[in-house]
């Protein structure tokens, strides 16, 4: 097994070993996908009731080749954690370190350059505008980081992500990508997959160079809160795409 740079916690029971195979099954899924983008991005679960021990992936792996066994497991509160052997990435420790410190209800984080999201995130209007179910799926559920400033690697810059994430699920990065914060990994990972089905509707539909049919704020909010009474398929969902990974031969469980 790979050792963060802070371990805290031997890694010993069951709960945590479920949360490690689900969050590399993750990755895995997101090679599936093409959401990875070389060795880099990055996803964390939070572990502790506080939200700051979380697991990650380590630095410069890339997403097919991690498991559940070579997670690193930190502590956001350790100020020492970059400069210890085996350090994760910087980008990823300012950001992913900073939303589990100040937005402990936010578990899960996927962090991704995935193509139709990027592209959407690209445009001097990023927002998702209601135009089919899916993209009325997080009508007024986004918030917006238009302060790109470089790539992230300082303290400040994190503090400022987080906040600007504050009790949203999504957040569309201006210039940069999007990250998506849920309870578990399975919520995440259905939120991704729509947010990138969503962005890849408005994207084609921008391309026909026609005006968008853009739903009432009545409609749209009421399609969104349809959405919700469906949250418990992301479950089976993630489970079924578990199995589509294993039936693959993954080495996600390892």
């Amino acid at each position: 097994m790979s050792v963060s740079p802070t371990i805290v916690g031997s890694d010993h029971n069951n709960y945590l070993q479920q949360e490690r195979v689900d969050l590399a099954a993750a990755f895995h899924l997101a090679v599936l996908n093409d959401w990875h983008e070389a060795i880099a991005n990055h996803f964390s679960l939070a572990v502790s009731d506080d939200g700051k021990q979380f697991l990650m992936n380590p630095r410069w792996k890339h997403f097919s080749r991690i498991s559940a066994s070579n997670l690193l497991l930190l502590d956001a509160d350790d100020k020492s954690t970059m400069d210890q052997p085996g350090a994760p990435d910087p980008s990823a420790w300012c950001i992913h370190g900073a939303i589990h410190r100040q937005v402990p209800e936010a578990r899960c984080l996927l962090h991704v350059h995935s193509p139709y999201a990027c592209a959407l995130a690209s445009l001097k209007d990023p927002e998702i505008k209601p135009v089919d179910q899916n993209t009325a799926r997080f009508f007024n559920r986004v918030a917006y980081d238009m302060g790109f400033d470089g790539i992230a690697h300082r303290e400040d810059e994190g503090e400022r992500i987080a906040s600007c994430l504050g009790d949203k699920r999504i957040m569309m990065m201006a210039n940069h990508g999007v990250l998506v914060a849920a309870k578990n990994v399975a919520q995440a990972y259905d939120e991704l997959y729509y947010l990138e089905r969503a962005s890849k509707t408005l994207i084609l539909a921008y391309s026909s160079g026609q005006p968008l049919n853009v739903m009432s704020d009545d409609l749209a909010e009421r399609t969104a809160r349809d959405w919700e009474t469906y949250s418990d398929s992301a479950y089976s969902h993630f489970d079924e795409m578990k199995q589509v990974l294993s039936g693959q031969g993954s080495c996600f469980a390892d």
